[in-house]
């Protein structure tokens, strides 16, 4: 386990989920290096992913797509649909494109490629501890690109005839993967107002957090392959 300084912040609590015990380890022995992540249980299978999130309360779970019993989409959607203040941050690869579109929406705050540098790991790790939705712009587009050409199957779950034609503009931007400075570069405005669309449109669109604008804006038909 990881010991804080003095007068610092608690260590980020982490609950590692993979059925590779290599994989954990790897995880767990680059935590154990630093100060503010501390790895309080691990899990072979989704069924245990859940059960030891609602034991040990951690603030993430980096949890595997793949496993046996119930697979990480499905253990997600338990953790995110419980009391549990967890995190979900799913890790796969990006073989696994069929299943990183359902696992946001079971509510993941975002994923992982597993032959990612162990550090960028770490750094996903507290990106997301801190409430903030991991979607590094090329990895969005990257996905952008795999299913935004793919027909719809249902229509938008939330109506877009709330928000502004500034509003739209911004929401494609998020769609297309656009961090907050690059949104504000594109439409010649401050990051601040940039952020405060985006709170908006959080807001009006009833959305968790950028992940869930990502799949509203590609729900609706915001983007596509061409952008």
């Amino acid at each position: 386990m990881s010991d804080a300084a003095p007068g610092a912040a608690p260590p980020i609590r982490v609950v590692l989920a993979d059925d590779q015990p290599l994989v954990r380890t790897a995880l767990r022995m680059v935590m154990a290096e630093t100060t503010d992540l501390d790895v309080v249980g691990e899990a072979g299978t989704g069924d245990e992913a859940v059960r030891l999130t609602a034991e040990l309360a951690p603030d993430v779970v980096v949890m595997d797509i793949r496993m046996p019993g119930l697979n990480g989409i499905e253990a997600t959607e338990r953790i995110a649909a419980s009391p549990a203040t967890a995190h979900v941050l799913v890790l796969t690869t990006f073989d696994d494109d069929d299943y990183v579109y359902g696992a946001l929406r079971a509510g993941a705050a975002g994923f992982l490629v597993k032959d990612m540098a162990l550090e960028d790991i770490l750094a996903a790790v507290r990106v997301v501890a801190a409430g903030d939705a991991l979607l590094a712009p090329g990895v969005t587009r990257r996905l952008i690109k795999e299913f935004a050409g793919r027909p719809a199957t249902a229509p938008p779950s939330r109506p877009l005839t709330a928000i502004t034609d500034r509003e739209r503009e911004v929401l494609v931007l998020v769609g297309s993967g656009l961090s907050n400075a690059e949104i504000a570069e594109r439409l010649v405005i401050s990051v601040a107002t940039a952020k405060t669309y985006l709170t908006r449109l959080l807001a009006k669109l009833d959305a968790r957090d950028r992940v869930q604008l990502v799949i509203i804006a590609y729900e609706a038909g915001l983007v596509s392959t061409a952008r």
